[in-house]
């Protein structure tokens, strides 16, 4: 198990919310700082993608595993927390970012990505053309199918999607239809 800041910051949020340790607790607080650790990284990932600021997009973060913490606490079901966890942290964005009412900004992958790879110039130019025509068809897509392409990229199930975004699986896999058509034919030209 990792210590990091954010870490810290859930671990002694949890502790404030405890009065009294007991060995149940103390189990359910390791099961919820595993998951932490395991799932941030997306989790943060995917609040961003509501252009959030990355202080929002962490807040969020703490917030989804601490009302975890209480979910558990209180026994209520196991199954799937994976797909509760994206469901929290999706409402949590879409109400901070309707309080913040600003714009939503895209995330600029193509400043982290392309300075991942080994890229010449001329290929980085060619990579960043490529992000940004791309960017641009998804900004131009509907939130929900947005949402759609982000929770599938995240690997979750079109059950699953469809439970977060409290919409039907057909209208999961239309969207997804749709919105992958439309990346394909921006990719092609």
């Amino acid at each position: 198990m990792s210590s990091s800041p954010a870490n810290t910051a859930v671990r002694l949020l949890l502790h404030s919310s405890a009065e009294e340790k007991t060995s149940r607790n103390a189990l359910l607080e390791d099961e919820v700082l595993d998951l932490f650790d395991l799932m941030r990284p997306r989790l943060l990932g995917y609040a961003l993608s509501f252009g959030i600021s990355l202080q929002d997009g962490e807040d969020i973060v703490q917030e989804t595993f601490l009302a975890l913490f209480r979910h558990l606490l209180q026994d209520r079901p196991r199954h799937n927390l994976q797909g509760w966890l994206f469901r929290v942290i999706h409402n949590l964005a879409l109400k901070r970012r309707q309080k913040n009412s600003a714009n939503a900004f895209p995330l600029d992958f193509a400043e982290t990505e392309s300075s991942d790879f080994d890229l010449n110039p001329e290929e980085a130019v060619l990579f960043n053309e490529r992000h940004r025509r791309l960017q641009s068809a998804l900004d131009a897509l509907p939130q929900v199918d947005q949402s759609c392409l982000r929770l599938r990229a995240e690997g979750l199930r079109y059950r699953e999607i469809s439970k977060i975004l409290g919409i039907s699986l057909g209208s999961v896999s239309a969207s997804l239809s749709r919105s992958l058509a439309r990346l394909e034919r921006v990719e092609r030209r």
